[in-house]
């Protein structure tokens, strides 16, 4: 009995992931479901029609954008091109929701302390107030 309660759970659990994951995408732009793109323009850069899955596939990874955003012109892009670009994608940093200037400054030192990206302190500050200047809500721009 007890199994098939917590299997239940397990189930309406996995529902609700599915669903605000769905309900998720359709807040990207471009984005129709998890990992599928509309075909066409994303940004500036024209995407590339969806190909088939081929037979016999053992793994497929699912589409994501084929370009690399533009940064916002200003003093620490080059620092952040330089430092964030050695894990990542700075498309990472455009297709983030705005983020508060205190979150942006704790997400630089988790890449620093948690992910042990070699930046050193006055590194991050030139990042963190790049970051704040242009990917806040207060100072985003469309």
């Amino acid at each position: 009995m007890n199994i098939r309660i917590s299997s239940c759970l397990g189930v309406a659990g996995l529902a609700l992931v599915v669903a605000g994951a769905s309900a998720h995408a359709q807040t990207r732009p471009g984005l129709e479901s998890a990992g599928v793109y509309a075909g066409g323009t994303l940004g500036m850069a024209q995407q590339p029609a969806r190909g088939a899955a081929q037979s016999g596939s053992v793994f497929r990874v699912g589409q994501w954008p084929t370009y690399t955003a533009e940064l916002a012109p200003g003093k620490g892009r080059d620092m952040v091109l330089a430092h964030c670009m050695m894990c990542h994608s700075v498309t990472y940093i455009t297709m983030q929701p705005p983020l508060s200037a205190a979150t942006w400054g704790a997400e630089v030192h988790k890449m620093m302390n948690t992910m042990g990206a070699p930046i050193n302190e006055a590194d991050a500050q030139e990042i963190v107030a790049y970051l704040q200047a242009h990917y806040t809500p207060e100072t985003r721009k469309p």
